[in-house]
């Protein structure tokens, strides 16, 4: 019974919604490289210089409810972890691998809470609470103009893409 317990608390802890505290905040989820892995890019970035790895994971109850419906789900929670690139390292002289954490941002699918339907939040180092970006933040008015389901990049997420072309849910506005 206890194996049971513990296994079925393991699905729900993997399953949970995002947490705010009472200012709003979101919670640093703890075990978002647990989630599904939807795609890992390199130098997808808005900066200049030494482009990062993005590694994006989603949270698996929400991924189900896509790959059955081609949508998001209130309360879907994505993950886009920065990583810092090397190209010379034990026996590798040519290619580019991930090597220390730059930081973790986090999107939410959450319509009574965000205007827009969608929030952003960029957590630094190890801080447990991240505010919302504004509406004014890059990552909104690029995600509503470029995205080609609802607010998310399916266009570099092979397998899902697939999905929202089969269910026909890709933005009017996307282009590929």
């Amino acid at each position: 019974m206890k194996t049971i317990t513990f296994v079925l608390m393991s699905v729900l802890a993997l399953g949970a919604d995002p947490e705010f505290n009472k200012n709003g905040e979101l919670v640093r989820p703890k075990n978002y490289r647990e989630w599904i892995f939807l795609s890992s890019g390199v130098g997808m970035s808005y900066g200049a210089g030494n482009d990062p790895f993005t590694n994006v994971f989603v949270e698996p109850s929400a991924y189900r409810k896509f790959v059955e419906t081609g949508r998001w789900p209130e309360k879907s929670i994505f993950a886009l972890e920065l990583r810092k690139p090397a190209t010379e390292g034990s026996i590798n002289k040519g290619g580019q691998y991930q090597t220390d954490f730059i930081a973790v941002e986090f999107s939410v699918k959450d319509t009574p809470r965000f205007p827009d339907g969608w929030g952003y939040f960029g957590f630094n180092g190890s801080a447990p609470t991240a505010k919302v970006l504004g509406a004014s933040a890059g990552c909104n008015a690029c995600h509503s103009k470029n995205a080609a389901v609802e607010h998310t990049f399916v266009q570099f997420y092979p397998t899902l893409l697939e999905i929202a072309i089969a269910k026909k849910t890709l933005n009017p506005s996307y282009k590929p």
